[in-house]
Protein backbone atom coordinates (compact mmCIF):
# COMPACT_ATOMS: atom_id res chain seq x y z
CA UNK A 1 0.00 0.00 0.00
CA UNK A 2 1.77 3.01 -1.05
CA UNK A 3 1.89 6.18 0.95
CA UNK A 4 0.36 8.60 -1.42
CA UNK A 5 -3.06 6.91 -1.30
CA UNK A 6 -3.31 8.54 2.42
CA UNK A 7 -2.61 12.28 0.88
CA UNK A 8 -4.84 15.33 0.67
CA UNK A 9 -5.04 18.52 0.11
CA UNK A 10 -5.70 20.80 3.19
CA UNK A 11 -6.37 24.78 2.93
CA UNK A 12 -4.37 26.23 5.54
CA UNK A 13 -7.69 28.33 7.15
CA UNK A 14 -8.99 25.15 8.27
CA UNK A 15 -5.82 24.32 10.59
CA UNK A 16 -7.52 25.40 14.20
CA UNK A 17 -4.54 27.43 16.20
CA UNK A 18 -7.00 27.47 19.64
CA UNK A 19 -10.02 25.05 20.48
CA UNK A 20 -13.55 25.57 20.41
CA UNK A 21 -14.76 26.98 23.96
CA UNK A 22 -16.55 25.71 25.22
CA UNK A 23 -14.95 22.51 24.69
CA UNK A 24 -17.73 20.50 23.89
CA UNK A 25 -19.41 23.18 21.29
CA UNK A 26 -16.88 21.73 18.42
CA UNK A 27 -18.55 20.60 15.42
CA UNK A 28 -18.97 16.28 15.24
CA UNK A 29 -19.14 14.20 11.86
CA UNK A 30 -20.63 10.84 12.78
CA UNK A 31 -19.74 8.83 10.10
CA UNK A 32 -21.71 5.78 9.13
CA UNK A 33 -18.88 2.55 8.44
CA UNK A 34 -21.77 0.11 6.87
CA UNK A 35 -22.99 2.66 4.22
CA UNK A 36 -20.43 5.78 3.80
CA UNK A 37 -22.96 8.29 4.82
CA UNK A 38 -22.14 11.17 6.97
CA UNK A 39 -24.27 13.61 9.21
CA UNK A 40 -23.08 16.96 11.28
CA UNK A 41 -23.73 17.17 14.85
CA UNK A 42 -22.45 19.04 17.73
CA UNK A 43 -20.03 17.17 20.11
CA UNK A 44 -22.65 17.79 22.89
CA UNK A 45 -25.10 15.96 21.50
CA UNK A 46 -22.79 12.86 21.45
CA UNK A 47 -25.37 12.07 24.63
CA UNK A 48 -28.05 11.04 21.65
CA UNK A 49 -25.49 8.93 19.89
CA UNK A 50 -24.68 6.24 22.75
CA UNK A 51 -26.67 3.97 24.88
CA UNK A 52 -27.18 2.86 28.01
CA UNK A 53 -24.42 0.05 28.60
CA UNK A 54 -22.03 1.27 26.39
CA UNK A 55 -18.24 1.38 27.54
CA UNK A 56 -16.25 5.00 26.49
CA UNK A 57 -11.98 3.68 26.56
CA UNK A 58 -10.50 7.07 27.34
CA UNK A 59 -6.49 7.33 27.58
CA UNK A 60 -5.67 9.12 31.11
CA UNK A 61 -2.34 10.59 30.28
CA UNK A 62 -1.03 13.77 30.54
CA UNK A 63 1.31 16.31 28.80
CA UNK A 64 4.43 17.22 30.03
CA UNK A 65 5.78 20.49 29.47
CA UNK A 66 8.41 18.11 27.50
CA UNK A 67 9.86 21.18 25.18
CA UNK A 68 13.17 22.92 26.65
CA UNK A 69 14.85 26.07 24.75
CA UNK A 70 18.69 26.11 26.24
CA UNK A 71 22.13 27.12 25.00
CA UNK A 72 25.16 25.07 23.89
CA UNK A 73 27.41 25.79 27.10
CA UNK A 74 30.71 26.82 24.71
CA UNK A 75 29.02 28.78 22.03
CA UNK A 76 25.74 29.81 23.33
CA UNK A 77 24.14 28.69 20.14
CA UNK A 78 20.18 27.97 20.61
CA UNK A 79 19.21 24.76 20.81
CA UNK A 80 15.79 22.92 21.56
CA UNK A 81 15.41 19.79 23.31
CA UNK A 82 11.88 17.72 23.39
CA UNK A 83 12.02 15.03 25.63
CA UNK A 84 10.22 11.72 24.78
CA UNK A 85 10.60 9.10 26.88
CA UNK A 86 13.42 7.83 29.93
CA UNK A 87 16.01 5.89 28.16
CA UNK A 88 15.72 2.21 29.03
CA UNK A 89 12.73 3.01 30.73
CA UNK A 90 8.82 2.37 29.67
CA UNK A 91 7.32 5.38 31.60
CA UNK A 92 7.89 7.74 34.28
CA UNK A 93 8.72 6.51 37.87
CA UNK A 94 5.91 6.76 40.82
CA UNK A 95 8.51 9.11 42.48
CA UNK A 96 9.96 11.20 40.28
CA UNK A 97 11.43 11.34 36.70
CA UNK A 98 14.25 9.58 34.82
CA UNK A 99 17.79 11.23 34.96
CA UNK A 100 18.53 10.31 31.46
CA UNK A 101 16.05 10.59 28.35
CA UNK A 102 16.04 9.91 24.88
CA UNK A 103 15.38 13.10 23.30
CA UNK A 104 14.57 14.87 20.02
CA UNK A 105 17.16 17.85 19.19
CA UNK A 106 16.92 21.17 16.71
CA UNK A 107 19.05 22.02 15.31
CA UNK A 108 20.57 17.97 15.31
CA UNK A 109 23.24 18.74 13.25
CA UNK A 110 24.56 20.82 16.12
CA UNK A 111 25.30 18.92 18.97
CA UNK A 112 27.21 15.83 19.09
CA UNK A 113 28.33 13.23 21.91
CA UNK A 114 30.00 15.39 24.83
CA UNK A 115 28.20 18.52 24.15
CA UNK A 116 26.30 20.25 27.33
CA UNK A 117 23.59 22.16 27.14
CA UNK A 118 22.28 24.80 29.77
CA UNK A 119 18.62 25.82 30.43
CA UNK A 120 17.47 28.19 32.27
CA UNK A 121 20.01 29.70 35.22
CA UNK A 122 21.89 26.67 34.87
CA UNK A 123 19.57 25.16 37.02
CA UNK A 124 19.49 22.33 34.91
CA UNK A 125 21.91 20.74 32.08
CA UNK A 126 22.02 18.11 29.54
CA UNK A 127 25.02 16.52 28.52
CA UNK A 128 25.16 14.41 25.16
CA UNK A 129 25.36 10.74 25.60
CA UNK A 130 24.55 9.35 22.37
CA UNK A 131 23.00 10.06 18.17
CA UNK A 132 21.43 7.48 16.61
CA UNK A 133 19.81 8.77 13.45
CA UNK A 134 17.08 11.29 14.70
CA UNK A 135 17.25 10.24 18.04
CA UNK A 136 19.18 11.60 20.91
CA UNK A 137 20.10 10.05 24.76
CA UNK A 138 20.95 12.96 27.32
CA UNK A 139 21.69 12.80 30.68
CA UNK A 140 20.40 15.79 32.48
CA UNK A 141 22.25 17.32 35.53
CA UNK A 142 20.20 19.77 38.62
CA UNK A 143 19.62 20.40 41.81
CA UNK A 144 16.44 20.24 43.46
CA UNK A 145 14.01 18.65 41.68
CA UNK A 146 13.55 17.75 37.89
CA UNK A 147 9.81 17.86 37.94
CA UNK A 148 9.83 21.23 39.69
CA UNK A 149 12.44 22.54 37.13
CA UNK A 150 10.90 20.90 34.03
CA UNK A 151 7.63 22.60 35.02
CA UNK A 152 9.32 25.74 35.27
CA UNK A 153 11.87 25.50 32.00
CA UNK A 154 9.78 23.69 29.90
CA UNK A 155 7.09 24.62 27.67
CA UNK A 156 4.12 23.05 26.22
CA UNK A 157 4.55 21.02 22.94
CA UNK A 158 2.03 22.33 20.84
CA UNK A 159 2.26 20.62 17.50
CA UNK A 160 4.59 22.18 14.49
CA UNK A 161 1.09 23.02 12.90
CA UNK A 162 -0.31 25.96 15.06
CA UNK A 163 1.75 28.43 13.89
CA UNK A 164 1.72 31.21 16.73
CA UNK A 165 3.10 31.87 19.65
CA UNK A 166 2.44 29.51 23.13
CA UNK A 167 -0.28 30.89 25.01
CA UNK A 168 -0.38 30.70 28.73
CA UNK A 169 -4.07 29.15 28.61
CA UNK A 170 -2.46 26.06 25.92
CA UNK A 171 -1.34 24.49 29.59
CA UNK A 172 -5.16 23.81 30.23
CA UNK A 173 -6.42 23.86 26.62
CA UNK A 174 -3.55 20.64 25.44
CA UNK A 175 -4.90 18.55 28.45
CA UNK A 176 -8.12 16.60 28.44
CA UNK A 177 -10.41 17.40 31.31
CA UNK A 178 -9.72 13.70 33.24
CA UNK A 179 -5.82 13.69 32.01
CA UNK A 180 -4.23 12.19 35.09
CA UNK A 181 -0.82 9.79 34.70
CA UNK A 182 1.54 12.12 33.58
CA UNK A 183 3.89 11.14 30.69
CA UNK A 184 3.09 12.50 27.07
CA UNK A 185 5.03 14.22 25.33
CA UNK A 186 1.59 14.65 22.35
CA UNK A 187 -2.44 14.86 23.93
CA UNK A 188 -4.72 12.68 23.09
CA UNK A 189 -6.68 15.04 21.31
CA UNK A 190 -9.90 13.03 20.73
CA UNK A 191 -10.72 13.52 24.54
CA UNK A 192 -10.37 17.66 24.13
CA UNK A 193 -14.26 17.89 22.96
CA UNK A 194 -15.17 16.43 26.59
CA UNK A 195 -16.08 18.83 30.02
CA UNK A 196 -17.28 17.61 33.04
CA UNK A 197 -20.74 18.43 32.54
CA UNK A 198 -21.16 16.42 29.33
CA UNK A 199 -19.47 13.41 30.54
CA UNK A 200 -22.16 13.82 34.17
CA UNK A 201 -24.48 13.26 31.50
CA UNK A 202 -23.38 10.51 29.47
CA UNK A 203 -23.15 8.95 33.14
CA UNK A 204 -25.97 9.27 33.74
CA UNK A 205 -27.50 7.82 30.30
CA UNK A 206 -25.95 4.66 31.88
CA UNK A 207 -22.51 4.89 29.65
CA UNK A 208 -19.62 3.56 31.57
CA UNK A 209 -16.35 5.89 31.30
CA UNK A 210 -12.89 3.28 31.58
CA UNK A 211 -9.19 4.75 31.73
CA UNK A 212 -6.61 3.37 29.76
CA UNK A 213 -2.93 4.92 29.57
CA UNK A 214 -0.91 5.30 26.77
CA UNK A 215 1.74 7.89 27.03
CA UNK A 216 1.58 9.49 23.81
CA UNK A 217 5.15 9.71 22.00
CA UNK A 218 7.22 10.00 19.14
CA UNK A 219 5.72 6.51 18.18
CA UNK A 220 2.45 8.22 17.46
CA UNK A 221 3.28 11.54 15.51
CA UNK A 222 6.94 10.33 13.58
CA UNK A 223 6.58 10.86 9.75
CA UNK A 224 6.28 7.74 7.85
CA UNK A 225 8.97 8.23 5.16
CA UNK A 226 8.34 4.77 3.56
CA UNK A 227 6.73 4.99 0.12
CA UNK A 228 5.46 1.13 1.05
CA UNK A 229 3.74 1.91 4.12
CA UNK A 230 4.10 -1.57 5.69
CA UNK A 231 7.76 -1.04 5.84
CA UNK A 232 6.93 1.74 8.10
CA UNK A 233 7.98 0.77 12.15
CA UNK A 234 6.43 2.53 14.88
CA UNK A 235 8.36 3.59 18.00
CA UNK A 236 7.26 1.75 21.36
CA UNK A 237 5.24 3.87 23.54
CA UNK A 238 4.08 3.07 26.74
CA UNK A 239 0.95 1.68 27.86
CA UNK A 240 -0.69 0.24 31.00
CA UNK A 241 -4.78 -1.42 31.39
CA UNK A 242 -6.13 -1.86 34.72
CA UNK A 243 -7.67 -5.26 36.02
CA UNK A 244 -10.58 -3.19 36.76
CA UNK A 245 -10.32 -2.12 33.47
CA UNK A 246 -10.07 -4.92 31.68
CA UNK A 247 -12.93 -6.46 33.54
CA UNK A 248 -15.03 -3.21 32.79
CA UNK A 249 -14.42 -4.27 28.87
CA UNK A 250 -14.44 -7.68 29.39
CA UNK A 251 -18.25 -8.11 30.25
CA UNK A 252 -19.39 -5.62 27.98
CA UNK A 253 -17.90 -8.02 25.17
CA UNK A 254 -19.36 -10.78 26.34
CA UNK A 255 -22.70 -9.30 26.92
CA UNK A 256 -22.23 -7.52 23.49
CA UNK A 257 -22.38 -4.40 24.40
CA UNK A 258 -20.26 -1.61 22.70
CA UNK A 259 -17.27 -1.00 23.52
CA UNK A 260 -15.88 2.54 22.14
CA UNK A 261 -12.81 4.20 21.98
CA UNK A 262 -11.53 7.63 22.08
CA UNK A 263 -9.05 8.40 20.44
CA UNK A 264 -6.24 6.52 18.40
CA UNK A 265 -4.02 5.81 21.60
CA UNK A 266 -6.76 4.27 23.45
CA UNK A 267 -7.78 2.24 20.07
CA UNK A 268 -4.13 1.03 20.12
CA UNK A 269 -3.84 0.28 23.66
CA UNK A 270 -7.35 -2.06 23.59
CA UNK A 271 -5.62 -3.88 19.94
CA UNK A 272 -2.42 -4.38 21.89
CA UNK A 273 -3.92 -6.25 24.78
CA UNK A 274 -7.00 -7.59 22.96
CA UNK A 275 -7.03 -11.29 21.93
CA UNK A 276 -8.76 -12.67 18.68
CA UNK A 277 -12.14 -13.38 20.68
CA UNK A 278 -11.85 -9.29 21.74
CA UNK A 279 -11.25 -10.09 25.37
CA UNK A 280 -8.54 -7.74 26.59
CA UNK A 281 -5.91 -8.65 29.23
CA UNK A 282 -4.60 -6.09 31.79
CA UNK A 283 -1.12 -5.51 32.43
CA UNK A 284 1.40 -2.97 31.87
CA UNK A 285 4.20 -2.39 28.82
CA UNK A 286 4.93 -1.06 25.57
CA UNK A 287 3.30 -1.24 22.30
CA UNK A 288 4.59 -0.84 18.40
CA UNK A 289 1.12 -2.00 16.76
CA UNK A 290 0.85 -0.63 13.52
CA UNK A 291 -2.89 -0.35 12.67
CA UNK A 292 -3.19 0.20 8.68
CA UNK A 293 -6.13 -1.16 6.10
CA UNK A 294 -5.88 -4.74 5.66
CA UNK A 295 -5.98 -4.81 10.30
CA UNK A 296 -8.70 -6.72 11.37
CA UNK A 297 -10.09 -5.32 14.59
CA UNK A 298 -10.64 -7.05 17.80
CA UNK A 299 -12.02 -5.13 20.48
CA UNK A 300 -13.61 -1.08 19.36
CA UNK A 301 -16.98 -1.26 18.05
CA UNK A 302 -16.75 2.78 17.31
CA UNK A 303 -14.01 5.32 17.61
CA UNK A 304 -13.97 9.06 18.89
CA UNK A 305 -11.12 10.68 16.99
CA UNK A 306 -10.09 13.96 15.46
CA UNK A 307 -9.17 14.91 12.20
CA UNK A 308 -5.41 13.50 10.83
CA UNK A 309 -3.05 14.88 9.09
CA UNK A 310 -2.06 13.62 5.71
CA UNK A 311 0.28 10.51 5.37
CA UNK A 312 -0.02 10.39 9.20
CA UNK A 313 -0.29 6.90 10.89
CA UNK A 314 -3.40 8.17 12.11
CA UNK A 315 -4.98 8.39 9.18
CA UNK A 316 -4.00 5.50 8.33
CA UNK A 317 -5.74 3.74 11.72
CA UNK A 318 -9.14 5.49 10.92
CA UNK A 319 -8.75 4.19 7.21
CA UNK A 320 -8.61 0.59 8.80
CA UNK A 321 -11.31 1.34 10.82
CA UNK A 322 -14.14 2.66 8.75
CA UNK A 323 -12.40 2.32 5.47
CA UNK A 324 -10.44 4.40 3.32
CA UNK A 325 -12.81 4.91 0.56
CA UNK A 326 -15.33 6.03 3.41
CA UNK A 327 -12.74 8.09 5.57
CA UNK A 328 -11.94 10.12 2.12
CA UNK A 329 -15.26 10.90 1.05
CA UNK A 330 -15.66 12.05 5.03
CA UNK A 331 -12.59 14.46 4.84
CA UNK A 332 -13.88 15.79 1.74
CA UNK A 333 -16.87 16.27 3.23
CA UNK A 334 -15.11 17.87 6.18
CA UNK A 335 -13.31 20.21 3.92
CA UNK A 336 -15.75 21.27 1.70
CA UNK A 337 -18.20 22.21 5.13
CA UNK A 338 -15.22 23.80 6.84
CA UNK A 339 -14.76 21.21 9.84
CA UNK A 340 -11.41 22.55 11.64
CA UNK A 341 -8.62 20.09 11.44
CA UNK A 342 -5.75 18.62 13.56
CA UNK A 343 -5.40 18.67 17.48
CA UNK A 344 -7.52 21.90 18.30
CA UNK A 345 -10.68 20.94 15.24
CA UNK A 346 -13.48 19.21 15.70
CA UNK A 347 -13.98 15.67 15.84
CA UNK A 348 -15.57 12.43 14.05
CA UNK A 349 -17.73 10.03 15.31
CA UNK A 350 -17.05 6.29 13.57
CA UNK A 351 -19.72 3.87 14.15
Amino acid sequence: MNLSEFDFLLPVSLVASIPVSPRDHSRLLVLDRKNGSARDMIFNQLTDLLIDGDVLVVNNTRVIPARLDGQKRETGAKIELLLLKPYHGNHLSSDGYSDTWEVLVRPYKRVKEGTEIVFGAGELTARICRKSNELVVADFEYKGNFKELLNKLGRIPLPPYIKRPLKEEDREWYQTVYAEKEGAVAAPTAGFHFTEELIERIRKKGVRFVPVTLHVGWGTFRPVRENDIIKHRMESEFYELSCESAEEINKAKKEHRRVIAVGTTTTRVLETAGSAKGMVKNGSGYTDIFIYPGYEFRVIDGLITNFHLPKSTLLMLVSAFAGRENIFRAYEYAVSNKYRFYSYGDAMFII
